[in-house]
């Protein structure tokens, strides 16, 4: 994939290993990390599949749990940058617009909507709230201009997730692989997919054909949230992390067959 500022190429190498949406439940993940890091091969690469925020109650910790084992998979011999990869979910795509809340055309009905969607937990992780969002939109674009201000300086306080969030990819290939978040339409090219990365779209779950060239297409959540659920194209990684279930990461040959997996 050509656009590097939207999609993310993984070098070649070991298995490739994919992390389901997390859901703002950090000491969940710092579980899966620790037995991701014992069973870890020098050449594995690694990609984490969005929704690290919203509904559950540690976003800014998750974040900060996903930057110390960024570090720690980096230090490895011959480890490089392109061997990790963090994808947008739909939470971060959420989180990413109501920063830009002052431009909405109806500003509270978009906050009531993405309220509804768990953005509310991401808030109080950052220090705000729903009430205070709730007054800033009722009165103007000036007073959320002001409110959204004070959240992106709590975000810039806490060290490297401004960087974090400001970096995610669309989408992320590695060998026959095409990984996204919550899964592809079909019927359109790569680089005209809108939203679909995001919000999904019907015709993933009836895929009969090869996309694109791809052997498999992995996504990271499901509203139904399945479990590990595997067709001949297509793989669907969400355990229910933020709601109850489990956090899954699931590792890939380069032809895209599972060879091993995690859940905590």
């Amino acid at each position: 994939m050509a656009d590097r500022d939207k999609f993310a190429d993984i070098r070649p190498g070991g298995r490739l290993w994919a992390v389901a949406s997390i859901h703002g439940e950090a000491e969940r993940l710092s579980r899966l990390h620790g037995e991701l890091a014992r069973r870890l091969a020098p050449d594995d690469r690694l990609v984490y599949l969005g929704n690290y925020i919203g509904h559950g109650p540690t976003a800014a910790e998750t974040i900060d749990e996903l930057l110390r084992f960024r570090l720690w998979f980096l230090a490895r011999r011959r480890a490089m940058v392109c061997d990790l990869a963090y994808l947008r979910g739909a939470q971060e795509e959420m989180w990413r617009k109501l920063l830009q809340l002052q431009f909405a055309t109806d500003p509270r009905g978009v906050l009531a909507w993405m309220l509804d969607h768990g953005v509310g937990a991401t808030l109080a992780a950052y220090g705000s709230s729903a009430d205070q969002g709730r007054m800033a939109a009722r009165d103007g674009a000036v007073a959320i201009g002001r409110w959204t201000n004070r959240i992106r300086d709590a975000i810039r306080a806490r060290p490297g997730h401004d960087p974090f969030f400001s970096g995610l990819r669309q989408a992320a290939t590695g060998g026959r692989i095409l990984f996204c978040h919550a899964g592809i339409d079909p019927s359109r090219p790569l680089n005209a997919q809108i939203d679909s990365f995001w919000w999904g779209s019907p015709a993933f779950a009836q895929m009969d054909q090869a996309y694109g060239g791809f052997a498999v297409v992995v996504r990271g959540y499901d509203h139904r949230r399945p479990g590990l659920l595997a067709t001949q194209f297509t793989v669907t990684i969400d355990g229910g992390s933020g709601f109850g279930g489990t956090l899954i990461a699931c590792a890939f040959d380069a032809d895209g067959r599972i060879v091993d997996q995690l859940e905590v």
